[in-house]
């Protein structure tokens, strides 16, 4: 199950800018000019339009254009509609994604939005539709997936974007495992798979049976990826644990007067799933008011990060904890009913009947208590559970966040729009008057009870009473030491309030200690030196463990010693401690989690990894350190020659540290006969090197995350600002675009993000102009 904002971040096609014919289908009446649409030779295109609305239309319109079946996959599984076009294998997934379909007022929703946001967001789906149309009417223009498949695209609604809210298991497995932890008496072992930041200690909620407490209170949140192809279900890019592990970002924002030019410098690398769709959609959106540009995720108006002609802007992960999995105990005389503020409540009922394609609707029923979606209902052991989510609250959707922060002016302006942004959120600024700013955004719950860390009892007395917007939490208005950065980890002020901590799973501080380290001994920052810390490859991690490593002589050990610690693809060093590192942390866990833990704890955090070798105690004494470690090191040893060669000078990590992208429905063999895979080349980093590209689920090496999407703006000398979008714009084999960013992604060598319209123009490779009704595409 996942939620639009996730699906879409990871996804990548694009579709090349197709030849249209006169005669195509009328656009709606919101295009209420000519449209010029002008291709650069990177595949990005800039909208020129008349109206801010109709520049809103140009984006729907180029995403359609280059993205139509990515973001038609997407919308067929928000709305629960994936059974009625590929079968009934699909209704089940349509019933969990209609579970958490909005059950409020739509209109009111839609009303809670500002009467600008809402036109262009109206004007965006008319955009995607327009090209609906055409497809439509042209089947020879369809991406070649509809052939393949036997299907076409649905049309989309502005109802639809208040509508689809998504259900994601987000920390709610988390909260399972704490639980079953306590039930043992192991609840302190939870600190080894995800220490607590900040610091906290765990209690069990008053009245929870943790013995009681098992996976299936997961329910539909389990169900797994759509059953496509012969093999394994299709999973979403988001779902699998490594990926939410890992999943952040990084953005520094550094002011003009640390900068080589007076100018400030924002970069941003937005962390997402690598290996299918790509995460971003880049456009430039140009109308009297208006000039933006940047990455958008497909399916959602307006660009996530980029700058405008004001002001540049990127965000990164901030933490929220906003689920929490409630557990309901049910009336024994009648299952519809469950125990709440001292009575019994019955569930709010919904039945459903799903199209189905070639068979008859398939017949579901949706439960809802008074905190929200139940994922779970089990009469014979009278409980059930519900997952409560902001996502699901009056204002919690999101949609139309980017459209107002791209149609803000200054900061001011800003900090309006961020009232619709309900995801969690560190939003960097920089304006061309000299000004930096971070604010932390997105809303959080208020609990009468708990701390939202292990499941609770749904009888009431831990509901939620309400939401805090992005104005209780932190923020800094240009700062004294002329920098700030985000790297997910603790940055809440060290004097925040204990009682308004927003969560405890804030990221180990690898990566921000690094930036920040490069960042404070570079009093003239550049371009080139934001470019080269997006791709910086030094590994604390490793550094710290070659500090630690016996003095004894070892292959392994002697290697290892003589090397700087950096994981670059050509480093025979660094494929050596990566599969050091795999084969201590196993080590590790073997040695200091119970037999009765082991299935629970199957992970460990890499400060607690080198904590207890640095600080050897009761659990690892010193003696069984120094036999582990020698150990771990003949045994890597001999793994590096067997996956690399017998010659250690041959070795190279990014010969196990492959790219490869895929079609996401690539186990169908028409769909992988129609969409080659991008292969080929290897990468550097790991999780906790600034470049982060960690490891993929499963025992291999291959690439499964990292920024996909970078970004490095130079704001007010907009021109010299770069970019990359891995692996390019398009999503056809025949496309220049379809592969062009792939090995300048490999490689480090970023490309510019063309903003002026000489610039535009200079580097112009195709035009055409979409006209408003009776429409005609000149070229």
């Amino acid at each position: 199950m996942m939620n639009r904002r996730a699906f879409l971040q990871g996804s990548a096609a694009a579709f090349a800018l197709v030849p249209m014919v006169a005669g195509a289908a009328p656009a709606p009446d919101t295009l209420s000019a000519p449209i010029e649409i002008v291709d650069d030779i990177y595949g990005v295109p800039h909208i020129r339009a008349a109206t801010i609305p109709d520049a809103f239309y140009g984006q729907g319109y180029v995403v359609a254009r280059d993205r139509l079946f990515q973001i038609d996959l997407g919308h067929r599984r928000e709305l629960g509609r994936l059974a009625e076009a590929f079968g009934a294998d699909f209704a089940r997934h349509d019933a969990a994604a209609r579970l958490f379909h909005y059950r409020g007022d739509l209109d009111a929703e839609l009303r809670k939005v500002p009467a600008n946001v809402l036109e262009c967001t109206r004007a965006y789906i008319a955009g995607i539709n327009a090209r609906i149309d055409e497809v439509l009417a042209d089947p020879a223009l369809l991406p070649p997936e509809y052939t393949i498949l036997g299907v076409q695209p649905i049309k989309w609604a502005i109802e639809d974007m208040v509508l689809a809210r998504g259900g994601a298991i987000g920390n709610a497995d988390d909260e399972i495992r704490r639980a079953q932890l306590a039930a043992i008496g192991l609840l302190d072992l939870d600190a080894i798979v995800a220490p607590l930041r900040p610091n906290w200690q765990m209690t069990v909620p008053d009245g929870l049976d943790t013995a009681a407490i098992s996976p299936a209170d997961l329910g539909v949140l389990r169900q797994g990826g759509l059953p496509f192809g012969p093999d394994t279900p299709v999973r979403d890019p988001a779902e699998g644990p490594m990926e939410r592990a890992n999943a952040g970002s990084n953005a520094w924002t550094v002011a003009g007067n640390r900068t080589a030019t007076g100018r400030p410098i924002l970069a941003n690398d937005p962390h997402l799933g690598i290996g299918g769709f790509g995460p971003r959609h880049v456009a430039h959106l140009t109308a009297p008011g208006l000039d933006v540009i940047g990455g958008g995720a497909p399916g959602l108006p307006g660009i996530m990060q980029g700058h405008t002609d004001r002001f540049a802007f990127g965000r990164t992960n901030f933490h929220i904890d906003q689920q929490d999995l409630f557990i309901l105990e049910l009336d024994p005389a009648d299952p519809e009913r469950y125990r709440h503020n001292g009575g019994w409540k019955r569930f709010t009922k919904i039945d459903i009947a799903i199209p189905v394609k070639g068979t008859a609707p398939y017949v579901a029923t949706l439960r809802y208590s008074v905190q929200g979606p139940v994922v779970s209902h089990d009469p014979a052991k009278r409980r059930a559970s519900v997952l409560a989510s902001i996502a699901m609250q009056p204002g919690g959707g999101g949609a139309f966040a980017m459209v107002a922060i791209n149609l803000a002016r200054d900061w001011a302006s800003l900090r309006k729009a961020f009232r619709l942004h309900p995801s969690p959120t560190n939003f960097h600024y920089a304006d061309t008057q000299g000004n930096t700013g971070w604010q932390v955004i997105g809303f959080a719950p208020v609990r009468k009870r708990g701390d939202g860390l292990l499941p609770v009892p749904g009888d009431g007395r831990y509901d939620w009473t309400g939401m805090r917007d992005f104005a209780s939490l932190p923020n800094e208005y240009n700062p004294r030491k002329g920098w700030f950065a985000s790297a997910n980890q603790n940055n809440l002020p060290a004097d925040w309030p204990r009682d308004r901590i927003p969560a405890f799973s804030f990221r180990a501080p690898y990566r921000y200690e690094r930036i920040a380290d490069v960042l404070a001994a570079q009093p003239k920052h550049s371009i080139a030196d934001s470019v080269a810390l997006q791709f910086d490859t030094v590994s604390t991690p490793a550094r710290q463990l070659i500090a630690l490593l016996p003095a004894t002589p070892s292959p392994a050990g002697d290697m290892l010693r003589r090397w700087d610690g950096r994981l670059t693809a050509d480093s025979g060093p660094a494929a050596l401690f990566e599969i050091l590192w795999r084969d201590l942390g196993k080590r590790m866990l073997a040695a200091i989690v119970p037999d009765r833990a082991k299935s629970l704890v199957t992970e460990i955090d890499p400060s607690v990894l080198l904590g207890i070798l640095a600080k050897p105690d009761a659990r690892l004494p010193a003696t069984a350190r120094d036999a582990m470690l020698r150990d771990a090191l003949a045994s890597a040893w001999t793994s590096a020659q067997s996956l690399l060669g017998r010659d250690p000078a041959a070795w190279r990590w990014g010969k196990l540290h492959q790219v490869r992208i895929a079609h996401p429905l690539s186990r169908i063999p028409a769909i992988a006969a129609a969409f080659p895979p991008i292969e080929g080349g290897g990468s550097g980093g790991d999780s906790y090197t600034v470049m982060a590209r960690w490891l993929g689920d499963g025992p291999g090496w291959r690439v499964g995350g990292g920024a996909s999407y970078l970004q490095v703006i130079d704001v007010g000398a907009w021109d010299n600002s770069v970019f990359l979008n891995l692996p390019g714009q398009s999503n056809d084999p025949r496309s220049p675009h379809y592969r062009d960013q792939y090995t300048p992604w490999i490689a480090g060598q970023t490309l510019p993000l063309l903003f002026s319209r000489t610039a535009v123009d200079g580097k112009a490779a195709r035009r055409a102009t979409l006209m408003p009704p009776p429409r005609r595409i000149r070229r």
